[in-house]
């Protein structure tokens, strides 16, 4: 199965399949506990307000990781449209036209 690359257009306002999804919220959690590894580091490697600032920021990500990471993909109304099929009459056998 061929997975839909970035550059491809869409040709619906449907939402894009669960896997994506799933997978970008994978992506956007390991980044944040990549930046919380980051700051223990720093916290070790630094003294004074920026180590205490670093602590409470490697405190906090995981929280903050967790909302993102649970945040699926939300539609909004005014991204959406609605569906209206064309309306056929007929003329005679086998002509149509659109109302």
């Amino acid at each position: 199965m061929e997975r839909r690359g970035a550059g491809q257009p869409r040709i619906t306002d449907a939402r894009g399949p669960r896997s994506e999804d799933i997978s970008r919220r994978q992506t956007r959690y390991i980044l944040s506990m990549l930046i919380r590894t980051a700051c223990f580091v720093g916290a070790v490697a630094t003294t004074g307000a920026l180590r205490w600032t670093l602590v409470v920021a490697a405190v906090l990500l995981p929280y903050v990781a967790v909302v993102l990471a649970n945040a699926a993909t939300q539609r909004r109304p005014d991204e959406m449209t609605a569906y209206t099929p064309e309306r056929l009459a007929l003329d005679g056998p086998g002509e149509r036209r659109v109302l």
